[in-house]
C-alpha cells in the first residue's frame, strides 16, 4: 500500500479508503489509486490485514494430492492432531496434482482468511504466492519443495530411498528391474526415478528403457503397464513401484498372471493391508505422523515469527521388508 501511495501521490489513508471501498474520496483520486494498483499488480490481502492487526481467524488451509489416498489422509490427520490442541480449525482440499487447481484452491484458502497454509506443491512454480507471503501469509511446503518462493519445507530423501529399494532387489540377483512412476512434472516422481537409476548404476546394471514407465496416474494404469511388461519378450523379474496406488496396480496385475510369488516387488509408501496380502508387500515407508507434525509445527512457528529464516527438514524413511521383496529371480530358485 505504501508503494501504491507513493506512485499515485496520495496518502496511505487514501489508498486504504479506495481499496476498502470507503466513501469520501474524489473520483480523480480513485482513478489515480486504481491506476497505481494496476501498474504495481497490488492485491489487497485480507488475511495479511488480519495478521498485522493481530486478528487471527484460528484456521489454516491444507492442500494435498488426494484426500482419498491413504498417504494424504494420514498426513492430514497428523496435521489435525497438532492443530486441535492449539484450537485451530483445518480447512482441506484435494489438488489431484493439477497445477491450475493448486493456484485456484490456494487463492480460495487465502480469501477465506486462513492464518497459514500447508501445501503439497504440484507444479514447478509457486511464485503466485509471493505477494501473499510477503504480506504475511505463513506457508509450509510438505512432501515436495516449493519453487519460486522461499518457504519452510518438510520432505524425505526420495532418491536415496528409491536407490535403497533397487539395491535390495539387485542383492537378490535381479537384473531386469522395472520402474513404474507417476507424472514426470511432479518432483517426488522425478526424484524416485532418479534414485532408481542411481541404484541400477551402483549395481552395475544398465536399465532397459522399455522397463522404465512414467506418467502413470492411477492403479488401473499401473495394472495395464505391468501386464504389458509381463507379456513382453523379456519381462522383468522385479518391479519398483514409486507410489502406493501404483503398487496396488502392480499387485493386481501379478495376481492376474499368477506371478505374485515369481516376480519381486517393492513399493514406495505403505498402504492398508499391504502386510496382509499374499505375499505381503515390501515397501519404503514414510513416517507420515512425523511429516505432518513437523509441517504443522513449522507453520505455527512461522505464524508467530514471520521473519525467521526458512527451514528445510528431512524426515527419515524405513525399508519395511516383507515377502514380496525377498523373491529371488527364477534362475536363482
Amino acid at each position: 500500500m505504501k508503494d501504491v501511495a507513493a506512485l499515485s501521490g496520495v496518502s496511505l489513508k487514501t489508498v486504504s479508503r479506495v481499496v476498502n471501498g470507503e466513501p469520501g474520496v474524489s473520483e480523480e483520486l480513485i482513478q489515480r489509486v486504481q491506476s497505481a494498483v494496476a501498474q504495481l499488480d497490488y492485491r489487497h490481502n485480507l488475511a495479511a490485514s488480519n495478521l498485522r492487526r493481530g486478528h487471527r481467524t484460528g484456521s489454516i488451509g491444507v492442500l494435498l494430492h488426494d484426500l482419498r489416498n491413504p498417504f494424504s489422509a494420514t498426513l492430514l490427520r497428523a496435521i489435525e492432531d497438532r492443530a486441535r490442541p492449539a484450537g485451530v480449525a483445518v480447512l482441506s482440499s484435494s489438488l489431484d496434482d493439477l497445477q491450475e487447481r493448486e493456484a485456484l484452491m490456494a487463492g480460495a484458502m487465502v480469501s477465506r482468511r486462513v492464518d497459514g497454509l500447508v501445501l503439497m506443491p504440484t507444479g514447478d512454480d509457486q511464485s503466485y504466492l509471493f505477494s501473499d507471503i510477503r504480506a504475511g501469509l505463513a506457508v509450509v511446503a510438505v512432501d515436495r519443495p516449493a519453487r519460486g518462493v522461499d518457504v519452510d519445507t518438510v520432505v524425505v530423501d526420495n532418491a536415496g530411498a528409491a536407490q535403497q529399494a533397487v539395491a535390495e532387489l539387485a542383492a537378490l540377483g535381479h537384473r531386469r528391474i522395472a520402474c513404474l512412476s507417476d507424472s514426470e512434472q511432479i518432483w517426488t516422481a522425478r526424484e524416485r526415478r532418479r534414485g532408481y537409476l542411481k541404484g541400477m548404476a551402483a549395481a552395475g546394471l544398465e536399465p532397459d528403457e522399455r522397463m522404465v514407465v512414467a506418467n502413470l496416474r492411477s492403479s488401473l494404469e499401473a495394472t495395464q503397464a505391468t501386464l504389458e511388461l509381463l507379456d513382453s519378450a523379456e519381462p522383468p523379474t522385479a518391479i519398483f513401484a514409486a507410489r502406493n496406488d501404483l503398487t496396488v496396480g502392480v499387485v493386481r496385475a501379478l495376481r492376474q498372471r499368477g506371478l505374485q510369488r515369481a516376480v519381486a516387488l517393492i513399493g514406495f509408501d505403505d498402504f492398508p493391508m499391504a502386510d496382509l496380502l499374499e505375499p505381503a508387500v515390501t515397501v519404503i515407508a514414510q513416517d507420515l505422523e512425523a511429516l505432518g507434525a513437523r509441517a504443522a509445527d513449522l507453520l505455527f512457528a512461522r505464524m508467530q515469527q514471520g521473519s525467521a529464516p526458512s527451514q528445510h527438514v528431512e524426515v527419515a524413511t524405513t525399508l519395511v521388508l516383507r515377502e514380496s521383496g525377498a523373491i529371488p529371480p527364477a534362475a536363482s530358485r
